[in-house]
């Protein structure tokens, strides 16, 4: 029931993003690709989501609260890894092929720990994530696909949508961390 609220959320900001992106980037007499209104959703997350991971000092990276509720919550860095993990698989899932990279566990791979190899591994995901929405359209949009996160199927059109809700759970998670450790996120900046 907790998805498919999410999805229904998911949704309805989809719709939501898609009318300003149709908008914004078309004369009113075009209508925007599904393809290109599941883009323009991946850019808004991933213009938020990279420009916070690369504001954290390195040496915060391995940051996380401690104080109150906060027992085995993810690090900064794992965070990150969590988020760019999750992009390959959902767009792996999307493109019916297996990740091009190394994941390792649910937090991205433990061996990777410096802040450059980090943030490029979030950016690759969302490169990754653009690939996949791209191949979307109105004829395979709510067609089966293997779930990747468990037994059954989903949809393009869910998965799709799950990377940005998803990767914004985090960026919140992420604008906290930042906040905690005295840095002003790069979204608040503006």
């Amino acid at each position: 029931m907790k998805n498919l609220a999410r999805l229904f959320l998911a949704l309805i900001w989809l719709m939501i993003g898609s009318a300003g992106f149709a908008q914004a980037s078309k004369p009113a007499s075009e209508n925007p690709t599904i393809a290109q209104v599941l883009d323009r959703s991946v850019s808004n997350v991933e213009n938020e989501f990279v420009p916070a991971a690369a504001a954290m000092p390195e040496d915060k990276y391995s940051f996380a609260p401690s104080h109150g509720e906060f027992k085995g919550v993810r690090t900064f860095a794992q965070q990150i890894k969590h988020v760019a993990a999750s992009n390959y698989m959902i767009a792996a899932a999307i493109l019916g092929e297996k990740p091009p990279v190394e994941l390792g566990g649910e937090n991205g791979p433990d061996s990777m720990t410096a802040k450059a190899d980090i943030v490029e591994f979030a950016k690759d995901s969302f490169a990754y994530a653009h690939k996949a929405v791209a191949t979307i359209n109105e004829k395979n949009l709510v067609a089966p696909i293997k779930n990747p996160f468990g037994e059954g199927t989903a949809t393009r059109l869910g998965m799709a949508t799950s990377i940005t809700w998803h990767s914004f759970d985090h960026y919140g998670q992420m604008v906290e961390y930042l906040r905690m450790n005295g840095m002003i996120p790069p979204a608040s900046r503006r």
